[in-house]
């Protein structure tokens, strides 16, 4: 089953990611508490198959709260998603782009950065449509849109 599995909040541009047990999104701002609001990047997003993915090809486990995403969500792929609608249960995030890696991602864990550099392995971003509650273990689908 695809779900919604870990939430972290930003206290500040770079201060660390705090764990949440449960967060509001709320439309054209994004996860109430979160330092970044606003904006096409309201929300980020990472898979646990890629991250897994990334793991395997360092050789190593890495937290994955090191990538800095604010949602951690299996069973989805998010490759090429731009432009689709994630569900997290009745929430919805337009997907705007695709979050490339950068060079932080190194500093966490050397090699990360590449090891994420494809298939959209640093996740995705996008804008809150519908907002409400959200927890772990939250029903997670792609929108379909036919």
């Amino acid at each position: 089953m695809a779900q919604l599995d870990e939430i972290w909040l930003k206290r500040a541009h770079t201060g660390p990611m705090d764990v949440a047990e449960r967060a509001t999104l709320v439309v054209d701002v994004g996860l109430e508490g979160n330092t970044e609001q606003g904006g096409k990047r309201q929300v980020t997003i990472i898979s646990r198959e890629r991250w897994a993915a990334a793991e395997a090809a360092l050789s190593a486990e890495v937290e994955p709260s090191l990538r800095r995403a604010n949602l951690l969500v299996s069973g989805v792929d998010l490759e090429d998603s731009r432009g689709k609608v994630l569900c997290i249960g009745n929430c919805r995030i337009a997907i705007r782009g695709e979050t490339r890696p950068c060079e932080l991602m190194d500093k966490q864990h050397m090699g990360l950065r590449r090891a994420l550099d494809e298939h959209w392995g640093g996740g995705a971003y996008g804008e809150v449509i519908a907002g409400g509650e959200i927890a772990p273990g939250d029903p997670v689908a792609w929108l379909d849109q036919s």
